[in-house]
């Protein structure tokens, strides 16, 4: 039977975690360097540290994508979901958790992106078949009895306009409808919500 030992030889290098992921790093920003990439933007986040993160994907890809605070004073393009950009920036190796991502220097639109067009489209067909018109919108009542909220239970909005409502309006009455907000199946609950909630006999 052959040894562990014996299969590997004795001048087998055997790598740390900490030695490989150096390796890739090294091969990484040697051979890509720094490049243009375009795509959408999604998963938007402002980090506390003033570092903006976010993941620039297409139809078949995505990456992960970092602007350090020091480089946000040059960037003059405003960053939000369903943005179509070019970057510019380096592919750097994050050793501590082993991703590899691209850290932006330079950020240029290219248009809205497919979900902001399909939203504008949407609303554009909406507004031609007059259901924005100011003549279908009902008057609010001055003193309401009686308020429905379609929302999240669990979402910190809902609290703090709850506790809005009891501070402002004691007396008040508010019936909530929860629903998913997002994800799979989220439109159809909400669109079943606001039937419910017009009915007169619910509010």
């Amino acid at each position: 039977m052959q040894q562990l030992g014996d299969f590997f030889g004795a001048a087998t290098k055997v790598l740390t975690v900490g030695e490989l992921t150096r390796n890739i790093r090294s091969l990484l920003e040697a051979r890509v360097g720094s490049v243009w990439v375009q795509g959408e933007i999604s998963n938007y986040k402002l980090h506390p540290s003033g570092h903006h993160y976010f993941t620039l994907k297409d139809n078949r890809a995505a990456i992960s994508c970092v602007i350090f605070r020091s480089a946000m004073v040059s960037l003059r393009q405003p960053l939000a979901d369903g943005a179509q950009v070019q970057v510019y920036g380096s592919v750097t190796v994050f050793e501590a958790r082993g991703q590899y991502q691209l850290s932006v220097e330079i950020v240029q639109p290219r248009g809205l992106g497919l979900l902001q067009a399909r939203f504008e489209a949407l609303k554009r067909n909406l507004e031609a078949e007059g259901l924005f018109d100011s003549a279908r919108k009902k008057a609010l009542p001055k003193f309401p009895r009686r308020i429905g909220i379609i929302t999240s239970p669990s979402g910190a909005a809902i609290r703090d306009m709850l506790n809005i409502l009891r501070r402002r309006a004691g007396g008040l009455q508010i019936v909530i409808s929860p629903v998913r907000v997002q994800g799979a199946g989220a439109a159809a609950e909400i669109a079943s919500a606001i039937h419910e909630l017009t009915n007169p006999s619910t509010i």
